[in-house]
């Protein structure tokens, strides 16, 4: 039986794949794994499903004799915050991030406000048998509402970021979680705000905006001649930034900023840096240049988490824009990082165009490949698939990298090439690409 929780909790097709019966049962598995008496903090963004599955979750929950403390529309990291602040059992979230509109998700947090372990996630899967108690009478569960969630989120982000009165930002708050929570957040601040895709519009989440589709936010910051823009997803936990000059700034230069900054400021201790194996090379071999380590982990910010924990790591994150300030959250948080990198160039007092010019990188190819109604791991562990990367690799040999997995939230198989010549990176993934769609189509259940 295929494992129900991916990278990121489970995700399907609201009311598809992912129904309110789905919600319901996870809710009841969940608080019989995570705390039957005890409380769950339950967040989710503006997806038009997510009022449903809301109220099925919460309705499982209560139905094993937890409480529901429902914080509304907010963003994934500040559940993992007020979990923790508020002392629940638990927190979780209702989001599918970056995902398409039709789809949805569910993703717990523990007591602690860091992602559930493997361990973890299969005992609630175990638990979906429906075998736990049926408390009745005043036994049964309670929602509830925390009123001033957002609020108490903005005091959190406040106390840990800079005053920039005259500052220019640019905000894409891709009509999901952050909405409201991100301007306000700059206007706090002192910047000058202009948002963009700031409505609860649950029917356009992402769709051409967001981290996902920075050209908007590049248009606005050139327009409104902005010092600089960010563009968050659909729960905030990840971010893009934009230079002065409408560049993209992703977040391995993100991190390359930040470790910059935190390492000038005493407070990059050990002096280590946690990526994905999908960070580019030119960053890792920058960083170790100037005596920072680099550490890969598999993609998915709770793995970057356990490494940097692991190792005692302060910093650490993913190309995606997930990135995790270990003393200050315990999630990726999109947010807290926007406000980290305008820290960096408030501190060196050079725009971040400057700041990001220095770092060499290696042209990157990425493509994903549709693989519907397969499973993704059996296409990447194809023979001819893995005789194809073999071979690819030695022809790249050290002037560049090759990389072939399954993504753990989308049904793709994604394809990444580095090389010194962009010219060779294109032509070298197409061959991949080639190769893995001919696998999926010899696999069984395949066309």
């Amino acid at each position: 039986m295929a494992r129900l929780f991916g990278t990121d909790g489970v995700r399907g097709v609201a009311n598809e794949t992912l129904t309110p019966e789905m919600a319901l049962a996870l809710g009841r598995a969940a608080a019989h794994v995570l705390g039957p008496r005890g409380s769950f903090l339950v967040g989710r963004d503006t997806r038009l499903s997510g009022p449903m599955l809301e109220a099925a979750l919460v309705a499982g929950l209560c139905s094993a004799g937890a409480r529901a403390v429902r914080a509304g529309v907010v963003p994934t990291p500040a559940v993992a915050y007020l979990t923790r602040l508020v002392g629940a059992s638990a927190g979780a979230v209702i989001s599918a991030s970056h995902n398409p509109i039709e789809d949805n998700g569910i993703k717990f947090f523990g007591a602690d406000g860091r992602k559930l372990t493997d361990a973890v996630e299969e005992a609630i899967e175990a638990a979906l048998q429906d075998t736990a108690p049926r408390p009745v009478g005043v036994e049964v569960g309670v929602p509830s509402e925390l009123v001033d969630a957002e609020e108490r989120y903005l005091r959190f982000l406040v106390r840990h970021a800079p005053r920039v009165p005259g500052l220019r930002v640019v905000v894409d708050c891709a009509y999901g979680a952050a909405y409201r929570v991100a301007p306000e957040l700059w206007s706090l601040l002192g910047a000058e705000v202009v948002a963009l895709h700031d409505e609860p519009d649950g029917a356009r989440i992402n769709v051409r905006c967001g981290s996902t589709h920075p050209e908007a936010l590049r248009r606005a910051v050139r327009e409104c001649r902005a010092h600089v823009g960010f563009a968050h997803d659909g729960d905030a936990d990840r971010v893009i930034a934009v230079d002065e000059r409408g560049e993209v700034v992703d977040g391995d230069l993100i991190l390359t900023v930040c470790a910059r900054h935190l390492r000038a400021q005493g407070q990059l201790e050990p002096p280590v840096v946690v990526v994905t194996v999908m960070t580019n090379l030119g960053v890792e071999r920058v960083l170790r240049s100037e005596g920072i380590e680099v550490v890969r982990a598999p993609v998915g910010d709770r793995y970057v988490l356990e490494r940097m924990e692991a190792l005692g790591a302060t910093l650490g994150g993913e190309q995606s824009g997930h990135v995790i300030f270990r003393h200050l959250s315990t999630t990726g948080d999109g947010l807290l990082t926007a406000v980290q990198l305008v820290s960096a160039m408030v501190h060196s007092g050079k725009p971040l165009s400057q700041l990001v010019g220095e770092v060499p990188r290696y042209p990157q190819v990425l493509r994903n490949v549709s693989v519907p109604g397969r499973s993704r791991d059996r296409v990447v562990d194809h023979p001819t698939v893995r005789q194809r990367v073999e071979d690819v690799e030695r022809r790249v040999g050290g002037r560049g990298r090759v990389l072939i997995r399954p993504s753990g939230t989308e049904p793709v198989v994604r394809v990444m090439v580095e090389h010194e010549d962009a010219e060779r990176a294109h032509q070298l993934a197409e061959e991949l690409v080639a190769c893995v769609r001919k696998a999926a189509r010899e696999s069984p259940g395949g066309p």
